[in-house]
């Protein structure tokens, strides 16, 4: 049997990462996980290039990738795209790390290294902390699946059925074709 130590966020923040690992902090327990790959980023990059370059954006909201964020108490995450709302981010020190805003909509990549229970625990971390929904991207099978508050059941979306995500509520008029992400 191990006895976990417990960390906080405060001791989080000050951890130094090592090169080609990346910590997340799930309820006061350190997350070490590898580096992204290349296809990873890519496709990381392709999101967040979609999301900067939608007009108006910047009156919106922000768009981050990679950016340490505080879920709860115990809980820091870093999703690998994220946007919060305009009217959330005024007062926010964007120089503190990690940020003390949650995600309105969440984006993540699935590696291969990542378990299905892992992944459904920081979604629930999401949607606890507020996000209005969670993206959940598989590049592999060219599946994605969308999770909001008080729905169990996710909604799936495919890249081969040329199939679209959109938030009407948070991006009104922006819409994300699968295939040009996940093709």
């Amino acid at each position: 049997m191990t006895n976990q130590t417990s960390i906080t966020v405060d001791e989080y923040a000050a951890l130094d990462e090592p090169e080609g690992s990346r910590y997340e902090l799930s309820r006061g327990e350190l997350i070490v996980t590898p580096s992204s790959s290349p296809r990873h980023n890519k496709i990381r990059d392709r999101l967040c290039a979609r999301l900067l370059t939608f007009p108006g954006i910047e009156l919106l909201g922000d768009v981050y990738t990679e950016t340490d964020v505080t879920l709860a108490r115990d809980v820091v995450r870093r999703p690998d795209v994220s946007f919060i709302r305009a009217d959330r981010i005024e007062g926010i020190d964007l120089d503190q790390v990690p940020m003390s805003v949650a995600p309105d909509l969440v984006i993540e990549i699935v590696s291969r290294n990542d378990r299905a229970d892992d992944l459904m625990v920081k979604v629930s971390q999401y949607l606890e902390a507020g996000a209005t929904a969670v993206w959940v991207m598989y590049p592999m099978t060219g599946l994605a699946y969308r999770y909001i508050p008080g729905k169990l059941e996710p909604q799936v979306r495919s890249a081969l059925a040329d199939d679209v995500f959109d938030e009407p509520a948070l991006l009104p008029g922006f819409s994300l074709p699968l295939r040009e992400i996940l093709g």
